[in-house]
């Protein structure tokens, strides 16, 4: 975490005009977040570069993840404020149900890819943060998890100018960087901006845990998949 970041959001907002409590806890989760973003596989991804294996146990993992991550917006969508709220997303979880799970799928005939695939320590821990995230606190909670695990993403996909050739990595980019994405990742910020701004001093610092913890844990998937800790 760089030191210019202030412990605290109301010291982040004294020496900011129009901060948001999103950018504070994303620039408090560095050096996590770039290196998350912009690591090995991101940029072996965009380039099509990749090795077939590697994406191979990088998918599985994720598809071994991805029960945990929908049951996580199932939770927020059941305490969300508001039935505007709800229903934008329960359209989310629709995308994740119908066009992701037939993207892995089409993936995994491809690249004799495992859907029973047991998770590897890293998704054991990010299944646990979500439940956990969830089980022991309220809407603002599961945004602090949900937020980074999917501006993560958002952010890594905009960022690739050119797409990889073979369909599992061009699809892969497209889920997470295609209009709709963006904007779903945009409204999910703002939530998290409104909740983070209202509440305690004490409860800011358990959001600031979790979206910390978030970011560190996407770091270590996304070099897991080489088995050799590279990054």
């Amino acid at each position: 975490m760089s030191d210019a970041v202030p412990d605290t959001f109301d010291a982040y907002v004294a020496d900011r005009e129009d901060a948001r409590f999103t950018d504070w806890l994303r620039e408090r989760s560095e050096p996590d977040w770039t290196a998350a973003v912009d690591g090995r596989f991101v940029r072996e991804l965009g380039d099509g570069t990749v090795d077939d294996a590697v994406f191979r146990r990088y998918l599985e993992q994720d598809y071994a993840f991805v029960e945990t991550l929908t049951g996580t917006f199932g939770h927020a969508l059941g305490e969300a404020p508001s039935m505007a709220a709800k229903a934008r997303l329960a359209e989310f979880l629709g995308t994740i149900t119908n066009e992701e799970n037939d993207y892995f799928e089409r993936s995994f005939a491809a690249l004799a890819g495992d859907p029973e695939a047991k998770p590897d320590a890293t998704t054991r821990a990010f299944i646990d943060l979500l439940e956990r995230a969830g089980r022991q606190g309220g809407y603002a909670e599961t945004l602090a998890v949900l937020v980074p695990a999917e501006w993560v993403y958002e952010t890594w996909a905009t960022g690739i100018d050119s797409r990889p050739d073979a369909f599992y990595l061009d699809e892969w980019v497209e889920l997470h960087a295609n209009p709709a994405f963006v904007d779903f990742v945009a409204w999910l910020r703002a939530e998290l901006d409104r909740e983070g701004t209202a509440v305690s001093a004490r409860r800011r610092r358990r959001l600031d845990a979790l979206f910390r913890r978030t970011v560190e844990l996407e770091r270590a998937f996304f070099e897991a998949p080489y088995g050799d800790g590279s990054g």
